[in-house]
């Protein structure tokens, strides 16, 4: 089975999907991720891209300016520093309506500086949701992608169904925390272990995030920069937005080398060959304890018939087995001081 990474940041999916949420941690980036949606986004000759900067500056994202990419940049204005704070969302409207009738990708960076930057969540939910009607008006293949930081109030707000029926939930991981399940819970991914198993220790343990946070900040951490630099591990979910049986979710865990274009397979990433190694060292034959050794320890034939000649010391050894259930009793064995006659010891009682 193929990678649904790289199918994702063709916009060549089947069925599109018009909504992809990108998420970052303070354990682990997806700048990556999201750096790749901006500039390697073809799905149609005719489509334009609406790059809105609220946290990292427009030249940490695009590679370069173009006909086809218009950038909004508002890192610079910012509530209670030097200067009027302008209200950036009549502009962003006014230019998503403004765009020729073509396909159109609006991409903001972050959600949650917006929602700072406002001072409200609810208001920054009903502006989002605002983009996401006038996206879905538009031709296919129009997206919508956000970036948001975990932890966040926005992320259950926006990966809800009310939100959008279809989501494209991409998630940054640091590597390390593989590492940690393979040899504290014994739960390697998979095909190493069974999908069942692995997502049941997964899924709560990256849910929360100061144990993340723990793994590369802590005592022993490997720093934001990990073992590897340009390495993550990529959570993907895919919901779909049809009804019924058609309503499916697929999660996959992918892997992402810098060195290696980008997506990958997870065995395939420098920072996680411990997991297989181990794998391999534990496949192999255990060593023959009989090798090596100043003594004979192996039986010739006639001492292998020999020794199945001895009879086994056993109770009932080549004794037939009664069937026959013995009736109950109870077998009682008196004690020297116990007085036991046949007499009736209540016979000095006037009744």
């Amino acid at each position: 089975m193929g990678l649904l990474l790289p199918s994702i940041l063709a916009n060549a999916q089947r069925p599109h999907s018009n909504y992809v949420l990108v998420q970052s941690s303070i354990a682990q980036t997806c700048l990556p991720v999201l750096r790749r949606l901006v500039n390697h986004r073809p799905g149609s000759k005719r489509a334009r891209t609406i790059l809105i900067c609220f946290l990292y500056p427009p030249s940490s994202l695009c590679e370069g300016t173009g006909d086809a990419i218009d950038i909004l940049d508002y890192t610079g204005n910012v509530p209670g520093y030097a200067g009027t704070f302008n209200d950036p969302r009549d502009a962003i409207l006014e230019a998503a309506k403004a765009a020729p009738a073509a396909p159109l990708n609006i991409i903001i960076d972050s959600v949650d500086t917006l929602a700072s930057d406002l001072g409200s969540t609810s208001q920054t939910y009903q502006f989002l949701h605002a983009l996401i009607t006038l996206i879905r008006a538009r031709p296919n293949p129009s997206t919508l992608i956000l970036h948001v930081l975990a932890p966040s109030q926005l992320i259950p707000l926006l990966s809800a169904t009310s939100f959008s029926p279809s989501l494209t939930h991409i998630l940054a991981h640091p590597p390390v925390l593989l590492t940690h399940l393979a040899t504290a819970y014994l739960t390697p991914p998979p095909p190493l272990s069974t999908p069942e198993k692995f997502w049941g220790v997964f899924i709560p343990f990256s849910e929360r995030a100061y144990e993340s946070e723990k793994l590369v900040f802590g005592p022993n951490g490997e720093g934001s920069g990990g073992i590897v630099k340009g390495e993550l591990v990529v959570e993907v979910l895919v919901r779909g937005g049809g009804e019924g049986r058609r309503r499916t979710v697929e999660r996959v865990l992918e892997g992402w080398a810098d060195t290696k274009g980008g997506p990958c397979e997870l065995n395939a990433m420098e920072s996680l060959k411990s997991i297989w190694t181990k794998k391999a060292v534990a496949e192999e034959a255990p060593p023959d304890p009989t090798q090596n050794v100043s003594f004979n320890l192996n039986l010739t034939d006639s001492q292998q018939q020999s020794r199945a000649q001895v009879p086994l010391p056993y109770a009932h050894e080549g004794k037939p087995l009664d069937n026959q259930a013995a009736p109950a009793a109870i077998l009682y064995d008196p004690d020297s001081a116990d007085d036991i006659d046949d007499d009736d010891p209540d016979e000095d009682l006037d009744i």
